[in-house]
């Protein structure tokens, strides 16, 4: 991927200055390091960058501020890629990050844990930067395991789940298929089964936003 001109928020001073070295390592541009959702807010308005990295939670009140300056920015700059962190999993953010997605820049939501595998998070970074939906995979396999025994997905076969938990991570046909050692005509054969079952239209390019929505439901 191309440079990346970032702007990040994060209240712990530890963790924010070890990601700006990580992204700068990386060839990335971290246009200002922050500590609260009011000086993203100021910053992203002044800099446009391309990317917005910011901890969901964060003073004064450490609940969801962060979340709601990501989504002002969403709703103000659609054309400027998201990346939110949280140090532990939070299902109900996803419908909320996921809003109003058709049309505009990439989002992605991980887990702080994931910053410790560089390359991971590096390579989650530069999907999103390129316009995909990124969804911590631990987020996903939680999601899918509180769902309901006589709901429409007791109708996946197993293997059906399985590309529906990979689908809602944002990975495509091709990355599914390598991940379940399996052709990507096996894939789309399953895939269509996932939308024909689930009364789904047909995939689109924010088909991870349809399948999140379905299981937040």
């Amino acid at each position: 991927m191309p440079a990346v001109r970032i702007v990040l928020a994060e209240d712990a001073a530890l963790l924010r200055e070890g990601l700006t070295g990580i992204l700068e390592r990386c060839g990335h541009e971290v246009l200002a390091a922050v500590e609260n959702a009011e000086a993203l807010l100021a910053y992203t308005a002044r800099h446009r960058p391309d990317l917005i990295i910011t901890d969901i939670r964060m003073p004064p009140t450490h609940t969801d501020e962060g979340l709601r300056a990501a989504a002002r920015i969403r709703a103000e700059h659609p054309d400027i890629a998201i990346m939110v962190l949280s140090a532990y999993v939070a299902e109900a953010y996803v419908p909320e990050l996921l809003e109003a997605t058709a049309g505009a820049a990439g989002v992605g939501y991980l887990l702080k844990d994931r910053v410790g595998h560089v390359r991971e998070f590096i390579a989650a970074l530069d999907r999103v930067a390129a316009g995909e939906t990124v969804i911590d995979p631990e987020v996903v396999v939680h999601m899918l395991g509180r769902r309901r025994d006589d709901g429409p997905l007791a109708s996946l076969t197993d293997r059906e789940r399985e590309v529906l938990a990979l689908m809602a991570e944002g990975r495509t046909n091709a990355s599914i298929a390598q991940a379940l050692v399996v052709s990507e005509a096996a894939v789309r054969k399953h895939v269509g089964g996932i939308f024909a079952k689930l009364d789904f239209a047909p995939a689109t390019d924010r088909r991870v936003s349809a399948v999140l929505a379905y299981l937040r439901g």
